[in-house]
């Protein structure tokens, strides 16, 4: 009997929906997008002269792009052609977004359906939102395809237009992005902004009072009428920008010791009350920032949790400008808020919350519990654990505080005076009290503010006298600004209107992989690499790294969604125009690679951006030397006396282990730009013997005798009794092995090089390379069944880095793609690639190992 098929993205999402539509459906999933802008290599001989051969879009046809069946997906578009040929209506249930729009579009391009289309979308997968959804269809939004269609064509000619500039100018690698590039321009400018601070120093003074048995603190803020500094007094020069005392620390001290026994008397108490309004349930970049700074996740961590709730029915669609809730969620929200915290803490009118999205395509409802009534976290707890648990917990609280009342503080301000050698000392001492809780009730312990004062103060009344029982001085440095963290990056974009919520995962993971910046705790930190890819965009396009200009191109996308503007105008413009992209690159002229590269740290000393890393450059006379970077040192922290402690510091390759026993070479350690290794001194080779160091191993420790073993690699270990060959252990590129002949095994330690037994590398030997032997390892995460294969995927770590294997198969996981924000759909994703390329179906194993190595 014909049916009705659905096409959704993630098999997820589709084992949850097909329990609500029942067997007059049939669920699929595309996995994602089914097709993609083609790579250039894979253009047609006769497209490849000419834009199409580029960049894969033919500028001079109206952008006409050139599309392929993405790799690891003719499969998927087997079946689903296969299961379309006894359909007798098609559903693309895709997301309602600008993404989930072209992937419905691109289906269509590829399947040509005979059968009638239906555009299916919902906000959450619930059984009556499924249901209404598949009775309540509409035709494709071409508005938004065209959106989506011309966002993805300028990443492409962006991308592919500036980054073989950066080639030449400045190191292979290296790519510059739309967003990403002002993204990195961001978190370097903040760099800077540390550096060209200069830092200012102040003390003061606190005193440790009570009464009533109600222990406090006053600070002092003024002598004699003249107001003290804070750090707030100074700007980022260091210099005093009002008029106030700048306390030292000897008068700190001396006033300090003076204080204990004496009498403060109180001047003035002022209590102000004060309310604070519930805040507005999440939207995407909310979310991302929330659970950055309350729950340690990464904005693609988050991101992926969030789209596992909502693929399995807890959350509505995580991808949205909106804070508005529908009215089923603003009743589902009162009634758990009555219910759990009492009538009396509910707001007396539903809260509505107004969304500032220009695209009403995309202003879906807030991302909050689905459902009529939202599942108390407690309900979930056998079925949500770790990450999905705590994130639901917060979207759940967020959701119900929002329609609770506003809470009632009151602050309490109380001056006091003394008397200290002449001076009049004022000191002031403040106190916040709840008076109603109202929607603090649920969302307190998560509150948005982490360092509110919350300090109790007693009753106090002015004329009051109380003794000083303690008085402490501190010095204090005024602090750069801080550094971006995910969470207020992820601000500081949608502040500036780059990029859109549904993309900040995707930005900052990229430009964590690319290398242009690097985590430090919670600091998102510029490498050097970053300065001179953003200076050289400064300097030659302006436009790519202007804040206002990328909002602008966010708003005429908008623009494009509503149609209110025509997608070929507009690219003609961004590309063709007078001061476009194709003239500005075709207007660089020279430039001095070493000049982009080069960085003046003062006296002569030069930073630069080599080929292996940053380093220091100072000219001796005639003599040019060469000092590395110490890894970890920051931007901000390498001074001009830092540089020339570097500078002055004995090299580590200064240093001689001992003598090599048999030569009676001398051996040195070096740190040279593939990292450090032990070598003999031997001026007669050019090519002396070097080894190098272990990971566990240090420049500064490392020991004459592990530097003899090193260089006594590879060990033999023996020799193989049934095949008669020679095997040994040795350190390689990708890590430590076993060779015997031709073939080769990756070892779990470098460790095992100098302790693994030759009967222990017999087993080794024994286990099949692929499936067994890796099979029988300790996972390092799970992902669940593969809906192809129908077996558990896992991911393992091997000689060429962290993949996926579902026991048959083994797909490598992309370097720049961490191991622990791996989804489970790409997982699946990766093993359907391998499949692919092998030419074997889901579940078959390679013909053989030598056709695997030859695909490989």
């Amino acid at each position: 009997m014909p049916k009705r098929l659905v096409i959704v993205e993630s098999p997820a999402k589709a084992k949850t929906i097909a329990k609500y539509l029942g067997s007059d459906f049939e669920v699929l999933a595309s996995v994602g997008h089914i097709r993609d802008l083609a790579d250039p290599k894979e253009v047609p001989a006769e497209k490849k002269k000419g834009p199409v051969g580029k960049f894969s879009i033919d500028v001079d046809n109206d952008f006409l792009p050139y599309y392929v069946v993405s790799p690891g997906k003719s499969k998927t578009v087997s079946d689903l052609k296969a299961a379309m040929k006894s359909a007798e209506e098609l559903y693309l249930a895709t997301d309602e977004d600008r993404e989930g729009e072209a992937i419905a579009w691109h289906l269509l391009e590829v399947l040509k359906p005979k059968i009638p289309v239906r555009r299916m979308v919902f906000n959450e997968i619930t059984k009556e939102a499924i249901q209404a959804a598949a009775n309540n269809t509409r035709a494709l939004n071409e508005d938004l395809v065209q959106a989506q269609e011309t966002r993805r064509v300028v990443d492409r000619l962006v991308g592919y237009e500036i980054s073989p500039v950066l080639w030449r100018k400045i190191n292979r690698g290296l790519s510059a992005g739309r967003v990403q590039s002002p993204a990195i321009r961001m978190i370097v400018q903040r760099e800077r902004e540390r550096m060209a601070f200069v830092t200012a120093s102040y003390a003061s003074v606190t005193v440790g009072l009570s009464k009533d048995e109600i222990g406090f603190e006053a600070k002092l803020t003024a002598v004699s009428g003249k107001r003290l500094a804070t750090g707030k007094s100074f700007d980022e020069g260091g210099r005093l920008n009002q008029d106030a005392l700048v306390l030292s620390v000897e008068l700190a001290d001396s006033i300090a010791k003076g204080l204990p026994g004496s009498a403060l008397r109180v001047q003035s108490v002022e209590a102000k009350p004060s309310t604070r309004k519930p805040y507005a349930p999440f939207t995407t970049s909310t979310l991302q920032q929330e659970a950055s700074r309350k729950l340690g996740m990464s904005a693609k961590q988050a991101m992926d949790t969030a789209q596992q709730l909502y693929q399995e029915g807890y959350i509505t669609y995580m991808r949205t400008d909106s804070p508005s809730l529908s009215q089923q969620a603003i009743s589902a929200a009162r009634a758990a808020g009555a219910e759990l915290f009492g009538k009396e803490l509910v707001a007396d009118a539903p809260r509505l919350y107004g969304s500032k999205s220009k695209n009403a395509q995309e202003a879906h409802e807030a991302v909050r519990p689905s459902g009529e009534v939202f599942k108390h976290p407690s309900e979930l707890a056998g079925l949500l654990h770790g990450r999905s648990l705590a994130l639901y917990e917060l979207i759940w609280r967020r959701t119900v505080a929002s329609q609770m009342a506003d809470a009632k503080l009151s602050t309490t301000s109380v001056k006091f005076s003394a008397e200290q050698g002449g001076q009049v000392l004022e000191l002031s001492a403040s106190g916040t009290t709840v008076t109603y809780k109202g929607f603090l009730a649920v969302y307190d312990e998560t509150r948005e503010d982490e360092s509110e004062e919350q300090a109790k103060l007693p009753n106090l009344a002015d004329g009051d006298e109380l003794t000083a029982l303690t008085a402490e001085s501190k010095s204090h440095q005024t602090q750069p600004p801080a550094r971006y963290t995910e969470a207020s990056l992820v601000k500081a974009l949608e502040e500036q209107g780059i990029g859109r919520p549904s993309t900040y995962a995707a930005i900052i993971s990229t430009i964590l992989s690319k290398g242009y910046v690097v985590k430090r705790g919670s600091a998102l930190v510029p490498e050097w690499i970053a300065f001179t890819v953003t200076r050289f965009l400064e300097e030659n396009f302006a436009d790519l790294v202007d804040y206002e200009f990328t909002a602008k191109m966010e708003e005429d996308l908008d623009r494009i969604a509503l149609g209110e503007l025509e997608r070929s105008t507009w690219l003609k413009d961004f590309y063709f125009s007078e001061n476009g992209l194709k003239s500005t690159v075709e207007s660089l002229g020279e430039s001095d690679p070493r000049s982009i590269n080069s960085f003046d740290i003062g006296e002569g000393i030069q930073l630069r951006t080599g080929k292996y890393g940053p380093y220091l450059e100072v000219l001796e006379g005639e003599d040019r030397k060469i000092v590395n970077i110490p890894e970890g040192l920051t931007p901000d922290e390498l001074t001009h006396a830092k540089a020339i402690e570097l500078i002055n510091t004995p090299a580590a390759e200064d240093r001689v282990l001992g003598k090599e026993p048999s030569s009676g070479l001398d051996i040195i350690v070096k740190d040279g730009r593939y990292g450090a290794y032990v070598t003999l001194v031997d001026e007669g080779n050019p090519k002396p013997k070097t080894a190098s160091l272990f990971k566990s191993m240090s420049v500064t420790t490392v020991t004459l005798e592990q530097a003899l073993e090193l260089l006594s690699l590879p060990r033999v270990l023996g020799t193989d009794p049934e095949t008669g060959s020679e095997i040994t252990a040795q350190n390689g590129k990708y890590g430590p092995y076993l060779k015997r002949g031709n073939d080769s095994r990756s070892l779990a330690s470098e460790e095992e090089i100098f302790s693994l037994s030759l009967d222990q590398a017999i087993e080794i030997y024994k286990q099949p390379k692929y499936g067994a032997r890796r099979t029988a390892s300790t996972p390092l995460r799970e992902f669940g069944e593969d809906p192809a294969s129908g077996k558990p995927v896992v991911a393992k770590t091997g000689q060429f880095g962290n993949y996926v294997t579902d026991g048959v198969i083994n797909a490598t996981v992309p370097k720049d793609e961490p191991l622990e924000e791996l989804s489970n759909d790409r997982a699946f994703e990766l093993l359907a690639i391998r499949r692919e390329k092998l030419g074997v179906a889901p579940g078959e194993a390679p013909k053989t190992s030598k056709t695997t190595r030859k695909k490989r």
